[in-house]
């Protein structure tokens, strides 16, 4: 079969793709020329990115762990990227928990084709092409539905996917309407870039993400701390609260970076 058949609809080796971008800064192999060109550009303007993304690794797996110490036995992490190192079932099978069913969900139709050819072939662990803006389709997914009972409690990942949502009120009605059809006891993980401490820096990547399209939409800047916070509203926020990444619930011998100086937040809260 010829090369381009086997491509998913939509692909685009010459347009930089989000996730293939970040494959690369964390030194991933499923990335092409396009996507380390802009990498470049994002290291020049914040060669702390690798270190940052090495903390969200990190916060994930803590904050997968607590979710899990919690009694909650599904996932459904939105915005997956490539499930290639530190991942949520890898966490997940690292705490004995293997067969804890796995929804991963991108909206992008390469990311899905690579996460199914890279994720083991088990029964509970499955991606999905579908869109948070399209909240209803994405829960109701048939795929979904087989492996996770939305009747119950449910923990849901959310580890920097609202960033690729432009628009304010897209993302915070789409977390609204995911939320309301959680069942009460779900669990939900944020993170998210802000651009309170490093304004030019974050405006500068902003920039480049938007005249690469690497993401959809145009906004001057990343979200305040404010305006993230907005996302969590009526959910219970666990302790320490939405604090900079290394802060979350840091394990022996973290943190390693100075959380003030990081300029990305997370959290975990809980539905009532």
């Amino acid at each position: 079969m010829a090369e381009d058949a086997e491509r998913p609809r939509g692909f685009d080796p010459t347009v930089p793709n989000e996730a293939r971008l970040l494959d690369y800064l964390i030194g991933g192999k499923d990335n092409f020329a396009a996507d380390r060109e802009a990498a470049k550009e994002i290291l020049r303007i914040a060669p702390e990115i690798p270190m940052m993304m090495r903390e969200g690794r990190k916060f994930l797996a803590r904050g997968v762990r607590y979710i899990l110490s919690e009694g909650i036995r599904q996932f459904v992490d939105i915005g997956c990227g490539l499930p290639t190192r530190g991942s949520t079932h890898q966490i997940l099978a690292a705490a004995g928990m293997p067969e804890v069913p796995v929804v991963y969900v991108d909206n992008d139709p390469v990311v899905i084709a690579h996460s199914n050819a890279l994720i083991d072939p088990r029964d509970t662990v499955k991606a999905v092409l579908a869109d948070l803006r399209e909240t209803d389709a994405l829960l109701d997914h048939p795929t979904l539905t087989a492996l996770v009972d939305l009747d119950r409690p449910v923990g849901v990942v959310m580890n920097a996917v609202l960033a690729s949502i432009a628009d304010d009120e897209i993302a915070t009605v789409s977390v609204k309407r995911l939320v309301d059809r959680l069942a009460p006891g779900s669990l939900v993980l944020m993170s998210h870039a802000i651009s309170d401490t490093r304004p030019a820096v974050t405006g500068e990547l902003a920039r480049v993400f938007q005249e690469t399209r690497a993401i959809e939409g145009q906004r001057p800047n990343v979200r305040t701390l404010a305006e993230v916070t907005c996302f969590l509203d009526g959910l219970d926020v666990v302790a320490p609260g939405i604090v900079p990444i290394p802060a979350w619930r840091p394990g022996r011998g973290e943190p390693s970076v100075d959380p003030e100086t990081f300029w990305a937040v997370g959290a975990v809260a809980r539905k009532p």
